[in-house]
């Protein structure tokens, strides 16, 4: 019986360690410097993540209510990555001063959103780019592995690739370790989304992350995922990559 309770208790704590530590994050902003000016970086929720930068405010994924993002002035730019809710989050998005926003979306994105905010799109398909307010912005492909009966299809979404004085940011909205996330180069900081069943594991993550070698990897839209794990993998691959684990779950 003695030894029954051991492991009983060591299940337990195995099984609820990666949650404690999580838990035990914040989710403080970053501070990186580009050639014009400090880049601000600030975790939000999930797949939400708002920079600040040059003067001007970037919200990617506006998600989770407008308390979220009290602290901020109204945006600049928008980037949605595709149509699903917790990306393209109608409730939020109205409950937001966006009147002096630029929107940059897919074209499944523009289709549902609210004729009031059509004359404000710039719909991009992967592969193509645009600059606003001197951001460099590149859409990215994002979907899933196989691609038959896909939830997140090619060509359906966006990540993005952002240049902003001269620094390089990676999104990669819902998606897979895809070859074209593999082939990367030049990237200083990567969001990697990872949470089954919908984009990858962490071992699929920590594989494609090891092959693009970011500068820094932060781990988002993990909700389930150990990102203790996430780490250790990528740093067992010896790449110096930075891993910057943030608390994307805590309460706004």
């Amino acid at each position: 019986m003695y030894r029954f309770l051991l492991s009983v208790l060591f299940f337990i704590c195995f099984s609820i360690s990666p949650v404690l530590a999580q838990s035990n994050l914040t989710n403080t902003p970053d501070t990186v410097a580009t050639s014009e000016g400090e880049l601000v970086i600030h975790p939000i929720v999930h797949g939400t993540v708002a920079f600040e930068w040059n003067n001007q405010t970037i919200f990617v994924d506006p998600y989770g209510g407008a308390t979220r993002f009290e602290q901020f002035d109204s945006p600049d730019l928008i980037l949605i990555t595709h149509a699903h809710g917790d990306h393209l989050n109608p409730e939020t998005l109205s409950a937001l001063d966006t009147n002096n926003a630029t929107f940059i979306v897919p074209q499944s994105v523009a289709e549902q959103m609210d004729d009031k905010y059509q004359e404000q799109l710039i719909i991009l398909d992967n592969g193509d780019s645009t600059e606003e307010l001197g951001i460099n912005v590149l859409a990215f492909p994002m979907y899933n592995l196989p691609e038959e009966g896909a939830r997140h299809a090619k060509g359906w979404g966006n990540g993005y690739v952002l240049t902003m004085g001269g620094t390089t940011v990676y999104l990669s909205g819902d998606t897979e370790g895809i070859p074209e996330m593999r082939a990367l180069t030049g990237i200083d900081i990567a969001f990697i989304c990872m949470n089954l069943p919908y984009t990858m594991d962490v071992k699929q993550a920590a594989s494609a992350v090891l092959d693009f070698e970011p500068t820094t990897v932060y781990p988002y839209h993990h909700r389930g995922q150990d990102i203790q794990e996430f780490k250790g993998l990528v740093d067992a691959g010896q790449k110096d990559i930075e891993v910057q684990l943030k608390n994307w779950y805590a309460d706004p």
